[in-house]
């Protein structure tokens, strides 16, 4: 079945001139790589695609649509594509800027630079390596599961890296000066306003509120999120058990972020992500110890270019 992800393949492949080279350079070593070579002749023979150019669409569109649902960290930052190297961008006067750089976040003073470059060499990157002996015998339904795998993988990968940005700004830089100590309470409807007020204080307007997996669920168990009496219910699908937004802020929730600690976020100044490259596959393999896989990665740079335009709230109770 053709579906909207397999016509984004086809879109880049005509469009995208980068990753057109990218895909013509992996068509040619796929016919002697076993994974790729294994899956495109047990596909072809399930009757999915037709050649090795199929087999790589496929593999393609499968890597997207397992990574995109973890890829909350494109929700959470605002994301711009770019074909440069580097891009500068201007700060406020007095602002305080953050770059993301080889797994640390590095904090540049405005007062000494009203500009920050923010260049596009992070990669977000995850795989899968198997024998060539368990290769030859790897059915469709297994090599289709690794390939979920490095999918799934690379989105937390990715959002990891975003989240690690924001958790690197320093407690002084803050909206409001600091972050806003819950007292080891569970998150409420209190909290949000405190969190939402922070930013707003700031003159900025949050749009997104971030929260780990077990403070949604106390949100899930404070009555104005629940009862219809209350207006920010209106805003909850209790079937799903999510909170879609509240204050203006959409709600994004996720086991990566810290357990105890939220953010509120003007994700139209607060950060930017340069999305140099976007998911892509690639081959691997380490012919000394006889394995071979899959790779798949991301290309982009990070930065906080507005630290008061980000409210964080620490100290909520872990635990519902």
């Amino acid at each position: 079945m053709r579906t909207v992800k397999t016509r984004v393949f086809e879109k880049l492949i005509q469009e995208d001139r980068e990753f057109q080279r990218l895909m013509e350079s992996l068509n040619r070593k796929a016919g002697t790589h076993p994974f790729f070579k294994r899956y495109a002749e047990v596909g072809v023979k399930e009757g999915l695609f037709s050649d090795m150019l199929g087999a790589l669409g496929r593999m393609h569109d499968t890597l997207v649509e397992c990574a995109y649902p973890e890829l909350i960290g494109r929700n959470i930052v605002s994301v711009r594509p770019t074909t440069e190297s580097m891009e500068r961008f201007p700060l406020d006067a007095n602002a305080v800027a953050y770059k993301y750089a080889e797994g640390a976040v590095a904090r540049l003073s405005g007062a000494k630079t009203s500009t920050v470059d923010i260049y596009t060499d992070q990669l977000a990157e995850a795989s899968e390596q198997w024998t060539r002996e368990f290769l030859e015998d790897a059915t469709w339904n297994v090599m289709q599961n690794m390939v979920e795998k490095v999918g799934r993988a690379l989105g937390e990968k990715e959002t990891g890296q975003v989240l690690s940005l924001y958790g690197g700004v320093a407690d002084g830089d803050l909206a409001g000066g600091a972050p806003v100590d819950q007292g080891n309470a569970a998150i409420d409807w209190a909290a949000v306003l405190k969190l939402h007020n922070a930013v707003r204080g700031e003159n900025w307007r949050p749009t997104v509120l971030v929260v780990h997996e077990t403070q949604l669920h106390q949100l899930l168990s404070d009555d104005k999120f629940i009862k219809a009496s209350y207006l920010p219910a209106s805003q909850t699908d209790i079937e799903r058990g999510v909170v879609t937004s509240v204050l203006g802020m959409n709600v994004q929730a996720s086991t990566l972020v810290s357990n105890g600690t939220a953010y509120a976020l003007d994700t139209r100044v607060a950060a930017v992500m340069l999305l140099r490259r976007d998911i892509t596959i690639e081959d691997w393999e380490d012919r000394r110890t006889g394995e071979f896989g899959v790779r798949a990665t991301t290309r982009f740079g990070l930065g906080v270019l507005r630290t008061k335009a980000v409210a964080k709230m620490t100290n909520i109770k872990t635990t519902l």
